[in-house]
């Protein structure tokens, strides 16, 4: 019965209480896509992630860092699809740290991946509860305060995340191709008015070096936040060592391209000359008004709405993510093996997705409470941390693909193994100095103020919690010490 289920496409019924195992071949290709374009939010970064990279920057040639970026994180999805054809692991960083530089060093990236992606998932709430509660006032008249949005938001996404896989990627699915109709919708009739003319005049040399460009670089980083979250549905999906490797690719494509046409399409509709002006007198509401001036005041209701719906997008492919880091982590024992459980009949991670909407109750609880802008706090805090953290992982997860392939290489190409992985670790490398440096860009604080380093310090010091942590399992926790990084599989013989 079991085996007649998996081959057609279904999970095998599970009889007992306790689970270990995902849902197997619910997902292909086009779901994790979803799953990982979601993350990003195409009317996100078009409402805010683009006005304020060009307002806070002055950098005429965003288009142009989006197109660079790609390319960079191309690189790195050269490695990163080489190793995901022989690692299957809903821990995805965790288990390939572990296993290309060692169990120790992968306890302390998977603290860090737990801080980076509760972080963004967290910081969203914010956002969406200002965003939601916008438009509740504006088309209701009805005025509520942000958190209470925010937490209906909350129930529902723990609901969905409950639920199986299949599930939450139809619900993306939906969403995702709504945000991006509107978005596509924005960029034809900014392309169409195009009140000063067509011109390529910001993928300019002269463009892109005219204003912060290191800052302009964090800004878009941060729009492609999520790309690399394929790998964390290994173990769903039908074929992994084809599925993560191919959707990882398409989704780099698909936001570079797509993110740089619309920034291209928003300095056309405001002018060239004048969309950095333009950007810092309406910041968010420049695509609104942009469009509102394109099409009528229409289009920015509607916007308004879809923003609301792209944001909790983002909050349920997050939730998600973090859910699966529990579980995997719970699963080898590096957390309580409580974690590592699995719904009997939906196979979903649901005591990762319970901890999950607890953690995140507990920071609304504590901001509703403070009462601060949801946005300039909340939002703005948490995702550039979990945007820092994200990063960081990107550059040892470079290097852990070539120590990996240097003990084996597995029938890879040099490409994958060594020159791709390489190239990347060091653009990577240099990104994360400059969101480092340009952190206070990032906040929109002064150059002087604490948080520019408080903030960053908060992943360094989970990697290093995360680090004795795991030399404390190798001291006392032998068992627990040689499942670190497996899986599912046998414990086999790492640094």
């Amino acid at each position: 019965m079991a085996d007649e289920a998996i081959a057609a496409g279904r999970s095998a019924p599970t009889t007992t209480t306790e689970n270990h195992e995902l849902s197997r071949r619910r997902i292909g290709v086009a779901h994790i896509v979803f799953f990982v374009v979601a993350a990003s939010s195409p009317l996100t970064v078009a409402a805010g992630g683009l006005p304020l990279s060009y307002a806070t920057t002055g950098v005429v040639g965003i288009p142009v860092i989006y197109l660079v970026l790609a390319t960079v994180l191309a690189l790195f999805s050269g490695g990163y699809a080489a190793m995901s054809r022989h690692i299957s692991n809903a821990g995805a960083f965790y288990a390939y740290v572990a296993q290309g530089l060692g169990r120790i060093p992968g306890v302390g990236a998977s603290f860090v991946a737990l801080v980076a992606y509760n972080a963004m998932q967290t910081g969203l709430y914010g956002l969406f509860g200002f965003a939601a509660a916008g438009v509740i006032t504006a088309e209701l008249g009805v005025d509520i305060p942000w958190w209470v949005a925010s937490l209906a938001a909350l129930l529902l996404i723990a609901f969905l995340g409950y639920r199986r896989i299949d599930l939450n990627a139809r619900v993306l699915a939906v969403l995702l191709i709504c945000e991006s109709i509107i978005v596509v919708v924005f960029d034809a009739s900014q392309v169409a008015s195009a009140p000063a003319g067509l011109t390529m005049d910001a993928f300019s040399w002269s463009a892109l070096t005219t204003g912060a460009v290191g800052a302009g670089f964090c800004w878009v980083m941060a729009s492609f936040m999520g790309f690399e979250s394929g790998a964390i549905y290994s173990e769903e999906c039908r074929d992994p060592r084809r599925t993560v490797g191919r959707a990882t690719y398409i989704a780099v494509g698909v936001i570079g391209v797509f993110y740089a046409f619309t920034a291209w399409a928003m300095g056309i509709g405001a002018g060239t000359g004048r969309v950095i002006d333009q950007a810092g007198e309406h910041g968010p509401d420049l695509l609104f008004v942009l469009g509102s001036d394109a099409m009528g005041p229409t289009f920015g209701r509607i916007g308004a709405v879809f923003l609301v719906t792209a944001v909790f997008a983002a909050l349920l492919s997050f939730h998600n993510a973090v859910a699966r880091y529990f579980f995997s982590l719970g699963r080898e024992g590096v957390l309580p093996r409580g974690l590592g459980r699995t719904h009997p009949r939906h196979g979903s991670p649901y005591v990762g997705s319970v901890t999950q909407t607890l953690i995140a109750a507990v920071v609304l609880f504590v901001f509703a409470i403070v009462g601060d802008d949801p946005t300039e706090t909340l939002f703005n805090w948490f995702t550039n941390l979990g945007a820092l953290g994200v990063i960081l992982l990107l550059v040892i997860t470079s290097v852990s693909v070539i120590g990996f392939f240097l003990r084996d290489p597995r029938g890879e190409n040099g490409w994958g193994r060594i020159v791709a992985p390489s190239l990347a670790a060091l653009a990577l490398a240099v990104i994360l100095v400059l969101a480092i440096i340009n952190f206070h860009a990032l906040l929109g604080t002064p150059p002087d103020s604490m948080l520019n380093w408080l903030i960053p310090s908060l992943v360094l010091i989970a990697g290093i919690i995360g680090l004795g942590y795991g030399w404390w399992i190798k001291e006392n926790r032998s068992d627990t010490y040689h499942r670190i990084g497996q899986g599912t599989s046998a414990p086999t013989p790492l640094p």
